[in-house]
């Protein structure tokens, strides 16, 4: 023990000023000359027993590793003066002339380990006269951003993080409020048991929080620039130092096969249905995602965005329209099972009826599937709701109706608003279905002409039949999300990450974002867009220290809804992240 408390430094130290490494140096002292025990320290110096035997540990590991005694190496008080006129001032200045802002400034030095406040390089610029730049979209500050570091910068490798103390800002911070969905609802056990693949460095978990990173964060595709792998924030999302470059997730992609992603879809459907997010009703919609290879295995298909038929993966996309909540998806459609996909969407949610809920009605479109696929329905005890296909019959039998058969029908809308549509119904013979059938005709619904939906319920009532179809036009604006936000049309031109396993990942991140409004008063109607703009797209600066992650948002308007949601799981810790409980707060400058 002589080696480990050289007695020559004992009085001169103990005598001088109170310091962190004063504390534990005392607290060794005890622990090892005095035979303190670790609770006995913990109560002395205010630590915790677990602290007290990693200090131990660091101790240990410093002196064998390290030449000198590590609580005694001279410590200068006061600011470490930084190169303003040398090397990181050259730094300063190159980014800027690549038009780069000082937050992405900063950034960017964080990853290379150069520790510089905004304020110092503002101060540095101002010095060279450079003047602020113009406020610039989005788009154009990541164009700024991806040609610095394809051009400059060489990402570190991805890996586990530490358990060492840092601090870095970050321009992604307001990603880490969806951690405590993610741990609150149970994601990450169900990912670990998943059937997903891992790698030598980075976990199952990990691995998938990587590629819900991308997708709430917003980024276009996945792209060549690696722009991601310089913002440490993003990384500690997932548990790692940063996020790994794009060669990995198309490696990791190649590995999932359509069985992992059916068998984790059927696990985030249990967690929904075990807190109460799910109905007995289903929409379900066919979308068109595009191809732009020179693949003639594609088949052409409608593309509503693009008001064409094109070369194009058919999916399949199903939704709870109490919640918006999406619970299935499909890629691997051809047109010859495609009038089967109802059928099989009833095989996947009847696998395991106790963990899953039992659906009552589907609602789709009159070219989802048959006749014939409509009566297997009705014998499986399925309602259905779908569009009747018009001919001039009977448009003119709808124009004959008398005025005493249709009534008024208020269909509710988000934030308490609602819409009045005008309906009546009969009962008709259906060709094919062998079996009659309720008709609604819906007229005063923003069409020329008027809708008819047929179902076979002839027990629900007449607005409650079409508050359920009028839902379905809530599932073509999820569709729309999924194009517009989460890019699910642009997935890739050579389909580099399997287009099966990005359609779940897209439905899981639409799904946090449902649950993250939710939280919201006020926003629960929003679009993920909306949601982005006002609560996650911020910056901030990350702390780590021994035993919490603090997160320090800049101001914004909506700040303070996002600290007093985030207040609610201030006691959750994440197995990822160390076993680490995460703060966040609002920062001292904006």
């Amino acid at each position: 023990m002589e080696k480990l408390i050289p007695n020559s430094y004992i009085k001169a130290y103990l005598s001088g000023k109170s310091s962190a490494v004063r504390k534990q140096y005392l607290a060794m002292i005890r622990f090892y000359l005095d035979g303190w025990s670790a609770q006995e320290i913990a109560d002395e110096f205010e630590y915790t027993p677990s602290s007290v035997y990693t200090i131990a540990r660091d101790f240990k590991s410093k002196l064998a590793q390290e030449d000198g005694d590590p609580f005694f190496a001279e410590i200068r008080p006061g600011r470490k003066k930084l190169d303003r006129e040398g090397e990181i001032a050259d730094i300063v200045v190159s980014y800027r002339k690549m038009n780069m802002s000082v937050p992405d400034i900063k950034t960017l030095m964080d990853a290379q380990g150069i520790g510089i406040s905004e304020r110092t390089i503002t101060s540095i610029l101002q010095e060279r006269g450079f003047t602020r730049l113009p406020r610039r979209v989005k788009s154009t500050r990541e164009e700024a951003l991806s040609q610095s570091v394809s051009t400059l910068l060489q990402a570190p490798k991805s890996c586990k993080i530490d358990k060492r103390e840092a601090e870095f800002t970050s321009q992604l911070a307001g990603i880490i409020c969806f951690l405590p969905i993610i741990r609150g609802y149970g994601i990450d056990t169900l990912i670990r048991k998943s059937a997903y693949p891992k790698t030598q460095y980075i976990g199952r978990l990990q691995s998938i929080l990587c590629f819900l990173a991308l997708k709430l964060s917003n980024f276009g595709r996945y792209s060549t620039d690696d722009a991601w792998c310089m913002d440490r924030g993003m990384g500690i999302f997932a548990g790692l130092n940063v996020l790994p470059k794009t060669a990995w997730f198309s490696s990791y992609s190649s590995a999932v096969t359509r069985e992992m992603n059916i068998g984790f879809l059927k696990g985030l459907n249990a967690i929904w249905a075990e807190h109460g997010l799910l109905s007995d009703t289903v929409n379900l919609d066919f979308t068109a995602i595009p191809y732009w290879g020179d693949d003639d295995t594609m088949e052409n298909n409608w593309s509503g965005k693009r008001s064409k038929a094109l070369a194009s993966l058919q999916a399949v996309i199903a939704q709870d329209p109490d919640n918006g909540i999406l619970c299935y998806g499909d890629t691997t459609i051809r047109h010859e099972n495609q009038n089967e996909v109802v059928l099989e969407f009833l095989d996947f949610y009847h696998t395991d009826p106790e963990k899953n809920r039992q659906v009552k009605y589907l609602v789709f479109d009159s070219k989802f599937t048959t006749y014939e696929n409509l009566a297997k329905l009705d014998e499986k005890g399925i309602k259905f709701i779908t569009i009747q296909r018009r001919s001039k019959n009977l448009e003119e039998r709808i124009a004959g109706l008398p005025k005493e058969r249709w009534f008024k029908i208020r269909i509710e809308k988000a934030n308490n608003k609602h819409r009045v549509v005008t309906a009546a119904e009969e009962i008709t013979l259906l060709p094919k279905y062998n079996k009659s059938v309720r008709q609604i005709f819906i007229k005063d619904n923003n069409r020329i002409k008027p809708a008819v939906i047929m179902l076979n319920d002839f027990d629900l009532p007449l607005e409650k039949a079409v508050r359920k179809y009028s839902g379905r036009w809530m599932v073509e604006k999820e569709i729309s999300e999924q194009i517009y936000f989460f890019h699910l049309n642009r997935n890739s031109s050579g389909i580099v990450i399997k287009a099966d396993f990005d359609l779940t990942m897209t439905i899981l991140a639409h799904n946090l974002y449902r649950l993250l409004a939710m939280r919201f008063d006020g926003y629960t109607h929003c679009e993920a867009k909306t949601i982005f703009d006002k609560f996650i797209y911020n910056a901030g600066d990350i702390i780590i220290t021994e035993e919490k992650i603090i997160v320090k948002l800049k101001r914004k308007r909506t700040l303070p809804i996002t600290l007093e949601v985030m207040k609610r799981d201030a006691d959750l810790y994440y197995p990822w992240l160390r076993g680490k409980k995460l703060l966040i707060e609002a920062a001292t400058r904006t």
